[in-house]
């Protein structure tokens, strides 16, 4: 079965799409806000700061590992979880702060969640340049 997106469709899409940025600018804001009033290391921010991007070497798995792994490690379950530990236990929230804002510019960026079918095609749309 062949299904074409209305005009309508691609729009609709094309609004959610820019929401989706708008809302990873507005997590990698906070993110990065809350980091600068902890005063917590800048240099540790710049080093760890694409840590996350490592999860691409799930790709040589192929890519339906890969696109799991790179999902896992940019959703913001992991962080969220990260800070729940480090609030119940006194720790700092340095590196889920580092974590959300990595995930956060990904969104603002369109680097979106993976689909198991390439590692440029993403719930946000296909990034790179156009198949010929």
């Amino acid at each position: 079965m062949n299904i074409t997106a209305s005009n309508e469709t691609v729009g609709v899409q094309h609004g959610a799409n820019r929401l989706l940025r708008l809302e990873g600018a507005a997590v990698a804001t906070l993110a990065i806000l809350l980091y600068a009033r902890a005063d917590y290391s800048w240099l540790l921010f710049a080093l760890l700061f694409l840590v996350p991007d490592l999860s691409m070497l799930g790709y040589l798995a192929g890519p339906r590992a890969g696109a799991v792994i790179y999902n896992v490690v940019h959703t913001h379950v992991g962080p969220l979880l990260l800070a729940g530990v480090m609030l119940l236990t006194g720790g700092s929230l340095m590196l889920p702060l580092i974590w959300v804002a990595h995930i956060g510019l990904d969104r603002m960026l369109c680097y979106g969640l993976k689909h198991p079918t390439a590692f440029q095609d993403t719930h946000l749309g296909r990034i790179g340049k156009p198949r010929r």
